[in-house]
């Protein structure tokens, strides 16, 4: 037998599994990934992307790629709804009351992140991008593939894996092929075989409410929506109680509704007929000529891995966490974890840095999977807490001890030996900006710079991000005082072997800031400066230029990369 060497391993090709191999590739790394099924999923299980994902997706640039794939709810778009069905739904009534849909695309969003997705992506539509991505920049995606085995020693993981031959596993053909890889990703889902495997256990409420069918279909609501679209329809029909979800917001749509094992029912009780019965009921259109697509049966849960990582193996997605679907906050959770894990192994892997450094993802990670899990539980035991955003919601949120949304996708710190003094503890659980402060464990705060004359950090003049000038590497940023940091870095760079980059924002440079807001948004002084991450993370900030900037850079980036206690 032929054994296959890569240097990642990836279990599962959901959208957490190809968004793993698509930042890996961004970083040079190629990765295998193996997926049990004979194809990407066409039933989307989630629908919204956080800002956050949005931000990744820009700096792979394939925002605007998925952008074409999505929703467009820029225009009416409503967020929650309630009805008896849909053909009852005062949609106009509706949009008077809420709040736009887009919340971190509002005039306040806008001030905190340069990506704005302008509605929603369905899971299915997302892979679509991220799969052919990922292959063209050097990943291998092997459907009809299931992780049979592994085991990891002290060099690296070996793991057996049956294939199933031809396209899609068409010929019914299995063959064993051994794979010898580096590391080892699980992305394999809520009921992770690899986290199994190694031992690990979880905490957390488990299953939550009852059991639910998903209904996929194609429909023609154009009658019934009045032109408006919405995220979700509540629909309190007793024939046909469930919630009604947009996925391409005029012909797709999926249908939840609960099913009663212990009253003798089973998913095979959904025949088409019967979910066509159900759609009708639930729409209020009795005629209506419903597509079924496909069903899949599915039930709540909450659970969080007790670590995320053990030796050479590191666990993502819902393998690492399984988050209640309220909130978006599970898919973007997952992926979340795949872009704090792929610039770490990158590191190691181009010997730029100890293995230490992979210690940090599990140090970073597993809070942020404890909050959001948190957050949802809290959202699922009132959903008020998610949906209303009126002038009372901060207080309500404050007494159930919830975050604003923003805050859950864009606002949590890191605290590990990958930042120096950090300050875990978020200034506000409402205004995500307030904890976008350039405070060391939080990400960069976002704004819009002008990029001049030919030393243009993007290769040409235009408006950009100092999320933008980041670029996957690490970066260091000041102010017009801070000319001696330029130097600094490069000598920084040369001795340590780091791919590291040095802005001066100020009139006159390269990158300007035409709002006058730098350096004071960043909490230092016009000579002082942030060290960031590749992930856009602050590592490091000093406010004011010290003696031996060199010195002073080359002690603190070795230490990030050998990940020394802080």
């Amino acid at each position: 037998m032929q054994e296959i060497r890569v240097p990642v391993l990836i279990a599962g090709g959901g959208t957490v599994g190809l968004s793993a191999a698509l930042f890996l590739a961004h970083h040079g790394i190629a990765s295998l990934v193996v997926e049990s099924q004979a194809g990407p999923s066409r039933h989307p299980r989630a629908t919204g992307l956080g800002p956050r994902t949005v931000e990744f997706l820009r700096e792979t640039g394939v925002e605007e790629t998925v952008g074409a794939v999505a929703v467009d709810m820029s225009t009416g778009g409503l967020g929650k709804i309630s009805a008896r069905t849909l053909a009852e739904a005062d949609l106009s009534a509706a949009a008077a009351e809420q709040t736009p849909v887009l919340r971190h695309s509002s005039p306040a969003g806008a001030e905190v992140s340069p990506a704005a997705l302008r509605g929603t992506c369905p899971q299915n539509r997302l892979d679509s991008v991220l799969l052919p991505a990922a292959c063209e920049r050097g990943a291998q995606v092997l459907h009809g593939a299931r992780l049979v085995s592994f085991a990891q020693d002290g060099d690296g993981v070996t793991a057996l894996l049956d294939v199933q031959e031809g396209p899609g596993g068409s010929d019914g053909n299995t063959v064993r092929q051994a794979v010898r890889a580096d590391y080892l990703v699980a992305a394999d889902g809520a009921r992770s075989g690899v986290r199994g495997a190694l031992g690990i256990g979880t905490s957390g409420p488990g299953p939550l409410g009852g059991h639910n069918i998903s209904i996929l279909f194609r429909a023609d609501l154009g009658p019934y929506t009045q032109g408006r679209s919405f995220v979700a329809c509540n629909i309190t029909a007793p024939e046909a109680p469930g919630m009604l979800v947009t996925v391409d917001g005029e012909k797709e749509w999926i249908f939840h509704t609960p099913y009663d094992p212990d009253a003798g029912q089973t998913p095979e009780d959904f025949t088409p007929d019967r979910c066509r019965a159900l759609i009708r009921a639930a729409t209020g259109a009795p005629g209506l000529d419903a597509d079924v697509l496909s069903t899949l049966p599915w039930r709540p849960r909450g659970l969080l891995a007790d670590r995320f990582h053990d030796g050479r193996v590191f666990l993502v997605g819902d393998a690492a966490h399984t988050i209640p679907p309220v909130g978006a906050f599970g898919l973007n959770t997952g992926i979340a974890d795949a872009h704090n894990l792929a610039w770490k192994l990158a590191a190691v892997l181009r010997g730029q840095s100890g293995p230490a450094l992979l210690d940090s993802y599990e140090a970073e990670r597993h809070p942020v999977g404890a909050l959001v899990l948190e957050q949802a539980l809290l959202r699922l035991a009132d959903p008020r807490l998610h949906w209303d955003q009126g002038p009372q919601a901060p207080a309500a949120r404050a007494a159930a001890g919830a975050l604003n949304a923003p805050v859950v996708h864009l606002g949590y710190r890191y605290a590990s030996g990958a930042v120096i003094d950090p300050q875990p503890d978020l200034p506000s659980p409402e205004d995500v900006a307030h904890n976008l402060d350039g405070t060391p464990g939080s990400r960069l705060p976002h704004l819009w710079l002008e990029q001049n004359g030919p030393e243009a950090p993007g290769g040409s003049p235009g408006r950009i991000s100092t999320l933008d000038l980041v670029r996957s590497r690490f970066t260091l940023l000041t102010g017009s005082g801070g000319a001696p940091w330029i130097p600094a870095a490069r000598e920084a760079a040369e001795r340590l072997g780091v791919d590291l980059h040095a802005y001066r924002i100020a009139p006159g440079a390269a990158v300007t800031d035409p709002e006058g807001r730098w350096p004071g948004i960043a909490g230092i002084a016009e000579d002082g400066a942030l060290l960031v991450r590749p992930d856009q993370f602050v590592a490091w900030r000093t406010a004011t230029l010290p003696s031996h900037p060199a010195e002073e850079l080359i002690c603190t980036l070795g230490r990030l990369l050998t990940s020394a206690p802080r």
